[in-house]
């Protein structure tokens, strides 16, 4: 267990690693999630938050009080949505008229990056965030938010890691608008996380299980899969489903070894997580350390590669 503090650069990952050790990343693709919808001549901000099992989607609805079952919503183009439920956080779910590739190329027309809220685009998102706010690991549609600590691997990094014996294995996470969301209840207990899709394949799972060196999380997303689908230390079951697993000090972790995430919000069940992991106190040090030295936080921002306590 590292106990000190350094500071290194991404680039330096593959000497700080072993051969053997297996890399875990979130190829989840970020799709552009931000719409506008019209019922009859109101507009309706909604926000597409995880696609559910039966095809439909859990969304997010700015005045979703006014919305009904049976309510009939028009987007730009030809893609329209039927509200077939009230979901019991306030949310709505959306029967699509299109699926499938219509449906994704649909939704690049309509639709822009749902960016987190500390990423100031007064005019709206950017052609190069449409580039930067994906990972090099996305591959399967469906996330609202990046699962950000993926954003600092490259090609020639990939490579790297390669050359190391370094294994990597990908899981699926479709991060879902509530990673945007502060931590508001008095009791932490009350708190509760929105449900995220997620999927562990047989193959990644019996991967990770033959690990003969550590098991690296990239990222909170990609640790939070991986609790939720362990059954024993270090015994990963394959998974396909929602999770709302809520991470905080005191939970007892069953996969990885260490964690590369980046520098969260206070208040953030995020951060909490991070504490859970590495340690209140020396996470506490490691923000410190973070502030004084001019660290960047956030999603563009800069990582840390934290040991298990």
């Amino acid at each position: 267990m590292a106990d000190t503090l350094g500071d290194r650069v991404v680039g330096d990952l593959p000497e700080l690693l072993h051969a053997g050790d297996v890399l875990v990343a979130n190829d989840t693709r970020v799709i552009p999630a931000q719409l506008a919808a019209w019922r009859g001549a109101a507009r309706i901000g909604i926000t597409l938050d995880r696609p559910l099992g039966d095809g439909t989607w859990h969304a997010l609805a700015r005045n979703a009080r006014r919305l009904h079952v049976g309510d009939m919503l028009r987007f730009a183009g030809d893609l329209t949505a039927e509200i077939r439920a009230r979901a019991a956080d306030g949310g709505v779910v959306l029967a699509f008229n299109l699926d499938g590739a219509d449906f994704a190329a649909a939704l690049h027309r309509a639709g822009a990056l749902a960016l987190p809220p500390y990423i100031a685009r007064p005019h709206g998102p950017t052609a190069d965030d449409a580039a930067d706010y994906q990972t090099v690991f996305a591959a399967h549609a469906g996330a609202v938010a990046a699962p950000t600590a993926g954003l600092h691997f490259t090609p020639a990094l990939l490579a790297a890691l390669d050359a190391r014996c370094v294994r990597r294995v990908t899981v699926t996470l479709h991060v879902g608008a509530g990673t945007f969301l502060p931590l508001r209840e008095a009791a932490i207990d009350a708190h509760r996380l929105h449900a995220e899709r997620g999927i562990i394949t047989a193959a990644a799972a019996a991967a990770i299980n033959e690990a003969a060196g550590r098991i690296v999380a990239v990222g909170t997303t990609s640790l939070r899969l991986l609790e939720a689908a362990a059954v024993a230390p270090r015994c990963i079951a394959p998974f396909a489903g929602e999770t709302d697993i809520f991470i905080r000090p005191g939970h007892a972790f069953r996969s990885a070894d260490l964690l590369l995430t980046n520098f969260h919000l206070p208040r953030s069940t995020l951060f909490m997580l991070v504490c859970a992991f590495a340690g209140v106190q020396r996470m506490r040090d490691a923000y410190a350390h973070a502030i004084a030295a001019g660290y960047r936080f956030y999603s563009y921002g800069d990582a840390s590669l934290l040991h298990r306590a």
